[in-house]
């Protein structure tokens, strides 16, 4: 008989607790228990829906039409003390097409940490950057949203990590607060075997945590390049004896707005040092910018020159400003029960747009750069539980995050860029699951839509929205 449990709403306690995550939703909870090896576990609103499940043709329950596709049960070891919905790596199930992760040279305790992962089968990223990266080689990584980018530098950049050496070794520096944290997530799962510490440096909450952390000397460092400059400034943050560096979306970390910051951190690393460049877009200014900071890299692509996944499909619309909103809600009725992302330009369209939406019915969340960053944790954690299944966001929720199962994106507003189109496009229809993006485009917005399929090399078909449906 499979175990139920409660989710977790509170920080683990002293008491002896094994963490385990829902069959079925991906929930995590602190068990009093160890569950036995192959048994699936449940939360308890799973657990009663399966109890209670409908008769072959009847409706699911809507707690489970959200999670009906996600196959994964992650362990997440805790880190910097955030509660475990905030650890939880969201690591997707990969075509078994590549290479055993059992033929690498890796720590057995590595290896076993990625098979509690329900991991064992390289992508083709993983396949291809992994080797180059355990032989020491600097590296340019390129692919398509959703190909496990992470765990290619994740996974050698564990292995260059002494347990015994209590200074910082690695650092991964990320573009946003929430993928700083998903990837600590990954990497907290991958270490959750060894002596080697984690921590987080993002802004948006008190720098007194992190003072606490960073005195115990962590091996691994992951955060935002604004956060960990001010640790640099105030000597808070030592990187002397670093031997790994990764900037994750490396485009947006060497572009104008992160340059400043990412080259200064940058200047504070000894050479030699391992460096490690990850994106699913890389503009040929980013390799000039790269070739900077970088030792005879090696260059792998996968997918490089895909706009989108090839199981995305697009609707393209042509429409009149005024008819914006009332194509909104058409398609968020028709929706079929699968979360969809809506991206808007700015911070206050992005407001304006929930707070719209959710008067009228529909169960909004809003994230944008100005909420604090406990909101936009409270607003991450309850999309991904599926307790509102429509996300209204900037280009913040863009880069890098997996979300599960997204059915649709819509671009209710064009983005500035085609690296932003592609990215924002790339939430859906991730590791062969079924996905679509629909593009709303007003005549001020023609020439910019002209730019992104220039850049994109791609044209588009697309077609008049229709007044009614």
């Amino acid at each position: 008989m499979p175990y139920a449990f409660a989710p977790s709403r509170s920080r683990p306690t002293n008491r002896v607790k094994h963490q385990a995550v829902c069959n079925d939703c991906g929930i995590p909870a602190n068990l009093p228990f160890r569950p036995t090896n192959g048994k699936p576990v449940y939360c308890n609103s799973c657990f009663k829906n399966r109890r209670r499940a409908p008769a072959a043709g009847g409706k699911a329950n809507s707690h489970r039409s959200f999670v009906q596709n996600r196959k994964t049960a992650n362990e997440v070891p805790p880190v910097d003390g955030a509660t475990p919905s905030d650890n939880v790596p969201v690591v997707d199930d990969h075509p078994t097409s590549g290479t055993p992760f059992a033929e690498f040279s890796l720590k057995s305790a590595t290896k076993t940490a990625i098979s509690r992962m329900n991991i064992s089968m390289t992508t083709p990223i993983q396949e291809k950057a992994i080797p180059h990266l355990l032989e020491g080689r600097d590296l340019i990584g390129q692919a398509r949203t959703g190909s496990g980018k992470t765990l290619a530098y994740a996974v050698p950049m564990i292995e260059k990590c002494d347990p015994e050496i209590r200074a910082v070794q690695a650092l991964v520096l990320t573009p946003t607060r929430e993928l700083a944290i998903q990837v600590a997530g990954v990497v907290g799962a991958l270490v959750s075997a060894q002596k080697i510490c984690v921590t987080q440096l993002y802004g948006g909450r008190s720098l007194r945590p992190e003072y606490k952390a960073l005195k115990s000397r962590p091996q691994i460092v992951i955060g935002t390049p604004g956060r960990t400059l001010d640790h640099l400034k105030q000597g808070t943050l030592e990187l002397g004896s670093l031997r790994f560096l990764a900037l994750d979306e490396a485009d947006e970390m060497l572009d104008r707005g992160f340059a400043p910051d990412v080259q200064a951190i940058i200047g504070q690393t000894p050479r030699p040092r391992q460096t490690a460049l990850m994106s699913a877009t890389m503009p040929d200014w980013v390799a000039r910018t790269a070739a900077k900071h970088l030792s005879q890299p090696v260059k792998v692509e996968v997918d490089a020159g895909m706009t989108s996944p090839s199981t995305v499909a697009h609707r393209v619309y042509t429409i009149e400003k005024n008819e914006k909103m009332g194509a909104l809600r058409t398609l968020l009725d028709q929706r079929d029960g699968a979360p969809v992302i809506v991206f808007g330009k700015t911070k206050h369209g992005v407001k304006k747009l929930a707070r719209q939406l959710d008067s009228m019915g529909y169960p909004a969340l809003a994230l944008q750069g100005d909420l604090s960053q406990r909101a936009r944790e409270k607003v991450m954690t309850t999309f991904r539980s599926g307790t509102a299944d429509i996300l209204v966001a900037t280009n913040v929720a863009a880069r890098g995050l997996d979300f599960e199962d997204i059915g649709q994106v819509i671009n209710f507003d064009l983005p500035d860029s085609e690296q932003s189109f592609t990215h924002r496009v790339g939430r859906t229809g991730r590791m062969g699951r079924l996905g679509e993006s629909v593009t709303l485009i007003t005549s001020e917005e023609e020439r910019k839509w002209h730019e992104i399929e220039r850049g994109l090399g791609r044209r588009f078909s697309r077609q008049p929205w229709p007044a009614t449906r």
